[in-house]
């Protein structure tokens, strides 16, 4: 985090940093094709990089973004949503936050004002949006997301099924159609935002431009959002940048910006450099820092999670280890995970796992220690094993056992796999604990 921080990311200092953009001749403001030109006159180049400019103040004063970064991906999404009809990839726009109460729907109130043809979902039907997609798709918005993704989400697989397909181009969904019921191609391309408590699925994610709330500081002062006074300015800007970019439609078309990311990234990421690299000015480089930043602070969020599923794993395995007991101390469950030679929690952290430690990794699956009385009387802070049963079917599901493979006497269910030797609990763990009331 160290580095990312350090060109950007939540530090206020992304100008002019990161990777840039292949710059023109000397004397130009945008980058340049191989040619040597600029992709806009001087004049529309100008433009583009003003009202950029007023769009991204104009999306500030309402809302505290996370960073300066996550402050110029929002505003240029918002910017190649008015580039859809030319564009092969539709980044989503994924606003997540730990709780209420952080600015993801105020978010998803200003963008709404300001995107190309917006199109509320949260109670439209898969088969109104099918229809509405076509050569010139509207911008989807979605607010609480759980009503698609999660446990509340009930039928709703062809909206999540469109939702992924979507963000390429030819990705057509077929349906049974019309009176005479016949096979049609609807399709799905559409560039979308999401916002929503904790992550999205991955497969919106790895597609997406993540936009992490956080709530405001104390601090940390904002204009009130009121549609009598806000709505009809963030109209004219949105009039603007269509004004603006339509006639860039067939320039932007043929540019390849240069990236500084590969792969997924790259297509998610290349309409919000595009329409930098159509403003000129100081936005391609800022473009590049963000995407540079943002990208690699996901990276590490994805390395995080990765740690997280190992350590349900490895609690699993110190549970069965002890003959699946109620509970365990979290000072013996702690002993047990840094006296793993082969597991990391010996190192995790300045002087390894601790019990801070232990409980921030748990939390975001709504798993946190209790006071616990144990067989021998004594009560103690502890963590038990019914706590851990719906992260472990969710995240790190045991294989069904073959049915020729005896089973430990009174172990009920499939058996955990094999994961190395797993090192003694500390002896003189209790057994048979009950939770105190």
């Amino acid at each position: 985090m160290e580095e990312v921080q350090a060109i950007g990311l939540g530090t206020g200092n992304e100008t002019g940093t990161g990777p840039l953009a292949d710059q023109g001749p000397e004397g130009t403001d945008g980058p340049s094709h191989p040619g040597g030109s600029a992709v806009n006159g001087d004049r529309t180049v100008s433009e583009g990089a003003e009202l950029l400019s007023e769009l991204r103040k104009a999306i500030g004063q309402y809302v505290v973004l996370p960073s300066d970064a996550a402050l110029t991906a929002v505003t240029l999404w918002v910017a190649a949503t008015h580039l859809q009809q030319v564009l092969q990839h539709a980044p989503r726009l994924a606003v997540v936050g730990p709780t209420k109460g952080c600015g993801k729907s105020r978010l998803l109130d200003v963008i709404t004002e300001t995107v190309h043809r917006p199109m509320i979902t949260v109670n439209t039907s898969p088969a109104v949006v099918y229809r509405v997609i076509g050569k010139n798709p509207p911008t989807l918005l979605v607010d609480e997301a759980d009503t698609i993704f999660g446990p509340k989400a009930g039928d709703k697989e062809d909206l999540r099924g469109l939702l992924n397909a979507g963000h390429q181009r030819n990705r057509p969904a077929w349906r049974i159609s019309g009176p005479e019921h016949k096979p049609t191609q609807f399709p799905t391309f559409a560039m979308a935002a999401l916002a929503g408590i904790g992550n999205l699925p991955d497969t919106i994610m790895d597609r997406a431009i993540v936009i992490r709330m956080q709530k405001r500081k104390a601090g940390e002062k904002i204009a009130q959002f009121r549609s009598r006074t806000s709505v009809p300015a963030l109209h004219r800007l949105r009039d603007r940048l269509a004004a603006w970019l339509a006639p860039l439609l067939d320039t932007a078309a043929e540019h390849i910006p240069k990236m500084p990311v590969e792969d997924r990234a790259a297509d998610t990421w290349e309409p919000l450099v595009l329409a930098a690299d159509l403003a000129g000015g100081q936005w391609p480089a800022l473009a590049r820092a963000a995407c540079s930043a943002m990208t690699r602070y996901e990276a590490d969020q994805d390395e995080e999670t990765a740690l997280k599923t190992r350590l349900l794993r490895d609690i699993r395995h110190i549970f069965a280890k002890e003959g699946n007991p109620e509970a365990l101390r979290t000072h013996d469950l702690i002993e047990a995970l840094r006296t793993d030679p082969e597991a990391p929690w010996a190192e995790h952290g300045a002087n390894g796992l601790n019990a801070y430690h232990l409980a921030n990794l748990l939390r975001d699956f709504d798993i946190k220690p209790a006071n616990v009385r144990f067989a021998d009387g004594r009560q103690a802070k502890g963590f038990t094993r019914n706590k851990f049963r719906d992260a472990w079917e969710r995240y790190c599901p045991e294989p069904s056992a073959p049915a020729n493979e005896p089973r430990p006497p009174g172990q009920r269910g499939p058996l955990a796999p094999p994961a190395g030797a797993v090192p003694p609990v500390p002896p003189g763990l209790p057994s048979g604990p009950k939770q105190t009331r």
